[in-house]
């Protein structure tokens, strides 16, 4: 089973690079962040004609998550448990039946959190502190569980080309890196650096402005975190940075992991 995470940065803006790209790649689950849209604006007829069933979480202009696959999808929940006050659509969570063999998968969009301090930031961490609590209920499960998604998180100084540059941003600070070792604390294994310990200069993101592209100035923060049970069934994680080049793209790009079933 093949699951991508993509913060596409507004579906309709880059429907023709999200088709294309589902064409050549053929992933089983994509896990989207930032459609951009509310659920009766989602391309979903593009998407079912490609073979994807879709499961949405969308609101409008900002935010907004979806799950699509080619395999079945069941028990759709949507949004973070934790805070019936919070109304922004960041995250949607559904179980994959293959066969036999199910995973049980969440998009996620963490805040940004930036400017900090400040309210955005405060926001950014209680997420977080949310997002822990949900994990270690689905830990108690012990079945393959995937949180997949844009986790504005740098995790470590190589995960950015110029890490001096984020020292003081939302996505770096000390206590945003706390959180996220909480969540690795639980048992939950980062897809990427469990197959590439070593690896520099892998990164998911790069900005629109001052040619981050073309002088490769980008950082990592686009994650897929395991289960015990799912980490013993990945085979491969890849970035697919040749996307970024093309024309009209999103500021990030598809990453992808493979689980054996």
């Amino acid at each position: 089973m093949r699951i991508a995470t993509w913060n596409v940065n507004s579906i309709k803006a880059h429907l023709e690079a999200v088709t294309t790209w589902l064409k050549e790649a053929q992933p089983d689950v994509v896990c989207l962040q930032e459609i951009k849209c509310e659920n009766a604006g989602f391309p979903s007829f593009e998407m079912e004609a490609l073979g994807y069933a879709c499961a949405i979480h969308g609101q409008k202009t900002y935010n907004g998550v979806a799950i699509l696959s080619r395999l079945p999808l069941e028990d759709v929940q949507r949004g973070l448990p934790g805070d019936a006050s919070d109304e922004q659509s960041r995250f949607i969570v559904a179980t994959v039946i293959d066969g036999a063999h199910a995973v049980r998968v969440a998009s996620l969009y963490l805040p940004n959190g930036n400017p900090a301090p400040g309210p955005k930031y405060d926001y950014k961490l209680a997420w977080m502190d949310r997002l822990r609590a949900f994990a270690s209920q689905a830990l108690k499960q012990e079945e393959a569980l995937v949180l997949a998604g844009d986790y504005n998180v740098i995790p470590e100084a190589r995960d950015a080309k110029n890490p001096q540059l984020w020292k003081d941003d939302a996505l770096f600070l000390p206590p945003t890196h706390a959180r996220f070792s909480e969540l690795t604390s639980l048992g939950l294994v980062e897809a990427f650096r469990s197959l590439h310990p070593l690896t520099e200069g892998a990164y998911s993101f790069w900005d629109y402005q001052a040619g981050a592209w073309q002088k490769n100035n980008g950082i990592r923060i686009d994650h897929h975190l395991l289960s015990p049970q799912a980490a013993d069934q990945l085979v491969s994680v890849d970035i697919h940075k040749h996307v970024r080049a093309w024309e009209k793209p999103s500021d990030h790009v598809p990453v992808v992991i493979e689980l054996r079933a």
